[in-house]
């Protein structure tokens, strides 16, 4: 039996900064050393990242003072991880709920076709959690099955909700650490909804086909997050990109194998845009013409690094781009380093 993927919505906060502004911004916090102010400046001015949302409203020209900047003396706090915590949990709550209601407006499905509610987050914790806001929120029956997980198990009968939202700009560091300013300047805050079911679709849908999971040989120490005490300690190491460029291939192949297909049968490549580096090196890894990234470029410029939302920005435009019957594979990055993929149809 097929499962479909019958709609997506996608929001931000209302708070967004050009990526312009923000390294100055940052450089500001570097002006003693000239070597790390000129690294600031290249990094962001390199980015391909032109804006990025954010829940934080402190940076905003003219603001108060708040919790992450002083703009008399221009300095970035360092707020405990309490205080950042408490943020994300008004925070995510709203959107949550708001990514839920409009994913739900844009389908065919109402309330209570709903069956499951499935809630990805890794930036913050809250309990009763995200679904339990949700499920009140749209009025879904009590007796929803509720789960605060990355995954879902296809049922016949299902209708599944699974919204994710990433508030990641609340774990902004000052940092001399190269991997400390790398991560701020590509992190960003979003989420996305998606209805997921296996009735056959009203309108246009994305087919899932197969999925595959893959954890690099090395990397374990390249991309990670720990809890401090001034919130997440964020790892994203400059040897990422080359740690994908030497394994995607192999990744890409196993899956298109296990689907009887080749890499000239994929027309859309919805590759997590994590930063600029990356898209570059995928593309190289997987010897892409540039044009088959053009999406996942756009979405880093617009949006910037969402963490597990990102790349449902990136389906999102190729469900409203892609011709019926073509095929779309799709990957994101996470921690390990591990690659999780997934074919799609267009239909």
């Amino acid at each position: 039996m097929d499962t479909y993927l019958h709609a997506i919505a996608t929001v931000v906060p209302d708070t967004v900064y050009l990526q312009a502004e923000a390294g100055e911004r940052m450089k500001r916090q570097y002006s003693e050393d000239r070597k790390l102010e000129r690294l600031v400046h290249r990094i962001y001015s390199q980015s391909g990242i032109e804006k990025r949302y954010s829940v934080v409203k402190d940076f905003v020209l003219g603001g108060a003072e708040g919790p992450f900047y002083d703009p008399t003396n221009h300095i970035i706090k360092m707020p405990s991880t309490k205080v950042r915590n408490e943020i994300y949990t008004e925070e995510a709550k709203k959107l949550f709920v708001c990514a839920a209601q409009k994913v739900l407006r844009g389908s065919a499905f109402e309330a209570k076709d709903i069956t499951h509610v499935i809630t990805v987050s890794c930036t913050g914790f809250f309990a009763p959690g995200p679904d339990f806001y949700v499920v009140k929120a749209l009025g879904l029956s009590a007796t929803t099955h509720r789960y605060h997980l990355a995954f879902c198990e296809a049922d016949p009968d299902a209708v599944v909700l699974v919204v994710s939202l990433e508030l990641c700009s609340l774990h902004l560091q000052r940092s001399n650490e190269i991997d400390t300013i790398l991560a701020a300047s590509v992190f960003a805050d979003g989420g996305a909804a998606v209805i997921v079911s296996s009735r056959e679709p009203e309108g246009a849908a994305l087919r899932a086909d197969t999925f595959a999971t893959a954890i690099t040989p090395t990397g374990e120490e390249d991309m990670a997050w720990t809890v401090g005490d001034t919130g997440f300690d964020i790892v994203l190491s400059t040897y990422v990109p080359d740690i994908l460029e030497s394994n995607i291939a192999s990744t890409v192949d196993s899956l298109l194998a296990q689907a009887s297909l080749c890499k000239s049968d994929i027309t859309h490549w919805a590759v997590h845009p994590g930063g600029r580096a990356i898209l570059d090196k995928v593309r190289d890894g997987l010897s892409l013409d540039e044009a088959q990234l053009e999406v996942p470029r756009a979405v880093l410029r617009d949006y910037g690094n969402m963490s597990s939302a990102t790349v449902m920005f990136v389906l999102k435009e190729l469900l409203e781009q892609a011709n019926e019957n073509e095929k779309i594979y799709a990957m994101a990055f996470g921690p390990g380093l591990t690659v999780e993929s997934g074919l799609f149809t267009k239909v």
